[in-house]
């Protein structure tokens, strides 16, 4: 049985920094590439940034870049995602999602995840 456990969440202010984590198990973690996702209240789910397999491509989603960071660990079968400069428009209830890849792309479209954890929210206040 796969599980992606995300943790980490919470209430912030504008302009701190917060570092979610995803745990896997019952899957070959090398084999996916993982992702982060992030859906408020009233919108559709929007990709926030992915990671290859192998880590050598990451793909941010302009509203990340410069501010937000993915890691991930093979071994410990973890992605981590180092959130900084964080704005009230970043609240959201955040996703780790993993993509079962031949390749090693980042996919940016929630079809194209297999799996998905429960989710953790994200509030940033003003």
């Amino acid at each position: 049985q796969v599980q992606l456990v995300e943790s980490g969440g919470g209430l912030v202010q504008a302009g701190d920094s917060l570092r979610l984590s995803c745990t896997a198990s019952g899957l070959t973690f090398s084999d996916y590439a993982m992702g982060w996702f992030r859906q408020a209240p009233g919108k559709e789910r929007e990709f926030v940034v992915g990671i290859s397999r192998n880590a050598i491509s990451i793909d941010y989603a302009d509203h990340a870049k410069g501010r937000f960071t993915i890691s991930r660990n093979n071994a410990k079968m973890t992605v981590d995602l180092q959130m900084n400069s964080l704005k009230p428009e970043d609240t959201a209830v955040y996703y780790c999602s993993a993509a079962n890849m031949a390749g090693f792309g980042v996919p940016k479209y929630p079809r194209s995840y297999n799996f998905w954890g429960q989710g953790t929210q994200v509030t940033v206040s003003s």
